[in-house]
Formats: C-alpha cells, structure tokens, sequence
C-alpha cells in the first residue's frame, strides 16, 4: 500500500496581500520554520529555513539590508535571494565564503531538513537552506521537500477553478492560525451539517436544519468528492494534503459561490486555515464591505464558534480511536469517514512529526483567552485588520485630544461666545467622546478577543 508524503506537495502560506515586503516574516509548516522574504528589487517573495547556519538564529529576526540581502540580527551574515552567503562581517580572511575546502558541505537551496549527512560540495560553504516557492492566485506556495526542486517544477499547483476572473468570479481572503490539529480541521470543514448549529446566527440557521444526502463520487489517495442536492447542489472535492473546496450552485446553477479552504499542519495540535471566498455574482460587494469589517464580524466569528467545540473534541478523542468513539449512521457523515479512512490507510492516522524530529506530546485544554486569541492567530497575520487596527487607534488618540482642547476653549472663552460657540463646541466634544468609547470597548476587541458562549445563541 502507497504512503503518502506531506512534504512532496504545494501549501499556501499566506495570502499575497498580507506580507509585509520590507522585512522577513516567519511561518511553520510541517514543524519546520521558515522564513518569508524578498529583496527589494525582486518582485517574488524567497523561503528559507528560519535558521542561520552560523549559530542557528532565527532568520526571521532580521532586516533586508541595503543591498537586497536578508542579514542575520545575531552576527549579520548576509545572503542572497539563492541562499548563498554574501557577507561574513566577522572574517578575517575575505576570501573565506568562496574558499574551497574538502570537506563534505551541503549545496544552497537543495538540503532538506529532515535529512542529515553529506553532500556534493557547493560553492558557498555557508548557505540557507531555500525552499521552492510560487506566486499563484493571489497566494504564497512552498514545496516543503528542499532536496526535489525538479519535481517541485513539474507538479501543479492545487489551484481552485472558481479562483478565475475570466469567468466572473470575485473572491477575498482570510488566513488564521487554530488551536487544534490539522486532521481536525479537514474533519470539521468536511462536515456540511454542523454549519446550521455551530454557526447559528452568522452563516446557518438552526431552525432551518435538514439532512444532507450526501453521495460520494470517488475516494483514492489523491482525490476526495463529494456531491449533494439539498439544501442547494454542492461539490465538495478534497485534495490531500491541503485542498478542500466547496463549489455551491443554486438560481439554476447560474449563481455560484466557492469556499476554498487550504489547511495546512503546524506543529502537534496546531494547524493554520488559508481560505478563498468566491463568488460569480455581486462584484462590487468586495469593495462595498471592507476586508477587515468582513473578518472580525463574519469569518473570525465562525472560526471561534468551531474553536470552543473542536478543541475539546480533539482532546476527547486523544483517548480513544475514532471508529470506536464516533457514532455516525447519517449520510451527512459519509465524507468525514472517507477522510478518516483515507488518513488511516495511506498515513497510518498519524502526521510526519518524526520525520521532522518532534515527538508529539498531548495536548492540554488551554484557557479561552489563548484559544480565541485573534491578534496573534489572525490580526497580526492579515495587513487589513492590522491597518484598520492602527487606524482606530489614532482615532482614537485623536478624538480624546480633540475632546481636552474643545472642553479647554470652551472654559477659555469669553462670556459672549461661550453659548454660542461652547455650546457647539461641548457638543462635538461629548461626541466624540461617545465614538471614541465604542472605539475602546466595542471595536478594538474584536481584534484580540471575543468569548464565543454557543448557549447565548
């Protein structure tokens, strides 16, 4: 029976839109880190394994210097966009980066993490290991096996059809970090029928709730479908490893909605969403409705909502197998056992951790502040939310000084103007004052934090 290999495969990181260019950003896939960059004149982003050679400091600490080159913050090695080491300010010998030696040495850009021993000699002694990467449909890809970049080049991308604006289709993005695994994930994005409940209220209506007869089209290592005519006519297709995508038709299949998700294996426990929204109809809602507003009302909400509840399923199931501890007999559940015994019997039911030398230990319940953390599972990772967030907060600063130097004129001026002119001018302040205290109490927080009570709902 084939395995499958997670690492011979194409992951989205990140949207396009939510790196920052002028400095390196980290990432983990896989267990590994990596580190997100580019030199200014290059218009594609580079990914390094997050670790200088010199003594293993995190890349992702540093700075792209003056001439394009990504600088170690601890020692400031320097290397190209290759991952070859440019610049050793500590070398006596200015020859010594280009020195041959016969010693045994890895060659740049073709050394994988999990992989130890010696290799060809390389030019450059002292090189990163750089890790195959594209720019396709708005998203960031890397191939996570460094040693294959030639069948990196022949394999496709996992691109989505709906992803196309030939065919009058419109779509944002939306990444966030999960407090959960990644099998997990798939599981829960592969169950239609939780929406009505899980989501009551944002994207389902629990009153509203009906079978889905669910039919699966084919099932193989490499493939996953899905079809159902209720509520509305749906594929549901599954591309391992990452790949799950709805394609929604209803108005006589005229109208069509995507949701693409890419979900992507962290580290034991952790996983990371990267999804696309498209849609064929109401363009110019996607410049209606600013990006971050959607975020924080509609797609943070729903992922807190599935939060509370699998994170505590996927401790449940730590004790126990899922065959034994499930009860499923609907139809609507025919796509959560494919995927189950699709991840039993081409991965063993289990992720390459060790490949990567992490021994996987269980995990603990966490408080609610940490496992709806959205600052650090999203907003610092989405450039919407992060300037929006900015924003509100001079705003903020702004409608406070406005408030102590309207309240101080009015104080100030002389008797004859202080009705007239104060009256205005204690009104605006008092204003603001209003909209500075929604600013505080009601918007900023749901950039951080926002307690998801299902019982409430």
């Amino acid at each position: 029976m084939p395995s499958f290999n997670f690492f011979q495969h194409w992951y989205p990181l990140l949207p396009l839109e939510d790196i920052e260019p002028q400095k390196p950003t980290a990432a983990t896939l896989l267990g590994i880190p990596l580190v997100i960059w580019k030199s200014g004149a290059d218009s594609t982003y580079q990914i390094f394994l997050d670790r200088c050679p010199h003594r293993l400091a995190p890349l992702s600490e540093g700075r792209i210097d003056e001439s394009g080159n990504l600088m170690c913050s601890y020692h400031g090695w320097q290397f190209d966009r290759n991952g070859e080491c440019q610049r050793i300010p500590q070398a006596e010998n200015p020859n010594l980066i280009t020195k041959q030696t016969s010693d045994p040495a890895p060659i740049c850009g073709a050394v994988s993490f999990r992989t130890k021993g010696s290799r060809e000699r390389a030019r450059n002694n002292f090189c990163v290991t750089v890790y195959p990467s594209r720019q396709e449909n708005d998203l960031l890809w890397v191939w996570m096996d460094a040693e294959t970049p030639e069948l990196a080049a022949k394999t496709d991308l996992p691109l989505s059809p709906q992803i196309d604006a030939s065919k009058g289709f419109v779509w944002s993005s939306m990444v966030r970090d999960l407090a959960y695994d990644w099998q997990t994930l798939i599981e829960n994005v592969a169950d239609p029928s939780h929406v009505p409940f899980a989501h009551h209220g944002i994207q389902g209506n629990r009153d509203r709730a009906m079978p889905i007869p669910l039919q699966m089209v084919t099932s193989t290592m490499d493939l996953i479908q899905a079809e159902a005519d209720k509520p509305f006519k749906t594929r549901i297709t599954f591309e391992p490893p990452c790949r799950l995508e709805y394609e929604i038709s209803f108005s006589g299949g005229d109208k069509r909605v995507g949701l693409i998700t890419y979900c992507l294996p962290v580290s034991p426990g952790k996983s990371r969403i990267v999804a696309q929204f498209a849609r064929n109809f109401a363009p110019r809602l996607n410049k209606i409705i600013p990006r971050w507003w959607d975020h924080i009302r509609n797609r943070n909400a729903v992922l807190d909502g599935d939060m509370v509840l699998l994170h505590q399923q996927e401790n449940f199931l730590q004790d126990t197998h899922w065959k034994t501890a499930y009860k499923m007999p609907t139809s609507a559940d025919r796509l959560v056992i494919a995927f189950r015994k699709w991840f039993d019997l081409y991965c063993e039911g289990k992720l390459p951790w060790e490949e990567v030398g992490i021994n996987p230990v269980r995990t603990k319940k966490i408080s609610r502040k940490i496992l709806l953390d959205r600052y650090h599972q999203h907003t610092q990772h989405c450039s919407s939310c992060r300037t929006a967030l900015k924003r509100i907060k001079f705003l903020q600063w702004l409608l406070l000084a406005y408030f102590i130097v309207a309240i101080t004129t009015v104080a100030l001026l002389p008797d004859s103007l202080r009705v007239s002119w104060g009256l205005w001018l204690g009104i605006s302040a008092l204003f603001g004052l209003g909209v500075t205290g929604i600013l505080r109490f009601w918007l900023m927080p749901q950039f951080y934090f926002v307690d998801y009570v299902h019982s409430d709902r």
